[in-house]
């Protein structure tokens, strides 16, 4: 099977990077207003419960499948499913910080989505450097 297909989820993609911020510091800014507009989407608003539904600015829909504090919010986005997840270091200074998409059609729009993915967590850590 081709990198990036699986039986289940289809084609995905996770982008993950070590930040250095302990997940407190992490979780309010990609919970917040202003996280959620760089990963989700601008407009998007969640409700910290499973079924709630949300929609952006781009018109693109989903509910929250999951929703941990300071661990992980799981949502379908259009005909997708995004997940966001921490992860502390040992040391506690630092934040694993993990990106993942799942049910993407085909393997250009999981190299498409990579990009994207990549871009987003660069803009979170530019973010989290000037806070």
């Amino acid at each position: 099977m081709p990198t990036g297909l699986t039986q289940d989820a289809g084609w995905q993609i996770g982008v993950s990077r070590t930040l250095p911020h302990p997940v407190e510091a992490v979780w309010e800014f990609v919970s917040g207003p202003d996280g959620i507009a760089l990963w989700l989407g601008a407009g998007a608003v969640l409700t910290p419960e499973r079924g709630a539904p949300y929609r952006t600015a781009d018109g693109v829909t989903g509910e929250v499948r999951g929703y941990r504090t300071a661990d992980r919010i799981r949502v379908t986005h259009g005909t997708t499913t995004v997940q966001i997840a921490l992860s502390p270091a040992a040391d506690g200074a630092r934040t694993t910080l993990r990106l993942h998409q799942e049910h993407l059609a085909s393997a250009e729009e999981r190299e498409r989505r990579r990009a994207h993915w990549q871009h987003v967590m660069d803009q979170v850590a530019a973010a989290l450097e000037r806070r």
